[in-house]
């Protein structure tokens, strides 16, 4: 569809994913990409939420933004319900007022974990910990809001950007040989990039058409499977090739790593939908992830020659 360029209003600036559709965006002549963060917008303060969204005059919002810290949400989740919960609700209720279609982002964690393969998106929800609460809440807000939204849920997200699973490994490769990586826990690496990728899709599909199978709940992660050892062990064969830092993996199991938050130990989630209703399937994740870890290298060595 061509005509004017239409104005994709993103909650957040410095997240993985905001960072993304940034990149992704500047390629794309469909979207004009406004992301929001602090000061102007605050979901600690969901009241304050609505009047800088009208403002900014979208023709579709994402709700990126999240409060993420898993472990932290154990002593905090009146914090992480209101960035969580409250604010998205907020969200898509000023998309409903404005006639216009919400995205909102969820999680693997809003599963308990214990089924023996990959989630469907009408599978039963049963969060283990306060921030996968949080999460459900948000998407049962969203859901009570507006019917004009999609909710995507993915998992063990990685960038080039900010913090991450991927960036972590390479960074302690450095000065480590072993690294003991957790290895009963699975689910799907996901790379931010091909997220955004697939939110410009579907912004596209939902401005495009009123069709109710374009809404709802999807899953989206890249695509295959993997435990977090053999994320850890992929891309150290990835790094090696490219003359980067690599180091071996210990296989360990979770009860040897505790956290205060406990991990699905299956977080893989089922995508056949999101390929049937909006036509986007994600890269598989070693390609996606071979990919990253070449350009951290290429940037790091052009950094370091200037």
């Amino acid at each position: 569809m061509g005509g004017k360029c239409k104005r994709m209003v993103v909650t957040g600036r410095e997240g993985q994913v905001v960072r993304s559709l940034l990149e992704r965006g500047a390629l794309n002549d469909r979207f004009e990409i406004v992301a929001l963060g602090r000061p102007e917008i605050d979901l600690r303060n969901p009241d304050g939420v609505g009047a800088v969204l009208r403002l900014a005059q979208p023709d579709i919002i994402v709700s990126a933004a999240a409060y993420t810290a898993v472990d932290r949400a154990e002593t905090e989740e009146v914090e992480a319900h209101a960035i969580n919960a409250i604010a998205p609700g907020r969200i898509a209720g000023v998309a409903g007022d404005l006639g216009i279609p919400v995205i909102h982002l969820s999680t693997d964690y809003v599963f308990d974990g214990e089924k023996p393969g990959p989630y469907l998106e009408t599978d039963p929800v049963g969060p283990a910990s306060a921030y996968g609460r949080t999460k459900l809440a948000g998407e049962r807000a969203v859901a009570e809001a507006t019917d004009n939204h999609v909710i995507l849920r993915t998992a063990w997200v990685y960038s080039p950007f900010g913090r991450n699973f991927l960036k972590t490994m390479l960074t302690l490769a450095e000065s480590r040989d072993q690294i003991n990586v957790v290895d009963d826990q699975r689910g799907n690496p996901t790379l931010a990039l091909d997220i955004a990728d697939g939110i410009l899709a579907i912004a596209g599909n939902l401005l495009d058409s009123d069709a109710l199978q374009l809404r709802g709940i999807f899953h989206m992660t890249g695509a295959g499977s993997a435990s977090w050892a053999d994320f850890a062990t992929e891309i150290f064969a990835a790094s090696a090739k490219r003359c980067g830092p690599s180091a071996a993996v210990g296989r360990i199991p979770s009860s040897a790593y505790p956290t205060p938050a406990r991990r699905p130990a299956n977080s893989q989630l089922n995508c056949g939908k999101l390929d049937w209703a909006h036509g986007v399937r994600l890269s598989g994740w070693k390609y996606a992830m071979a990919e990253t870890v070449e350009r951290l290298i290429t940037e790091k060595v052009a950094g370091e020659s200037t």
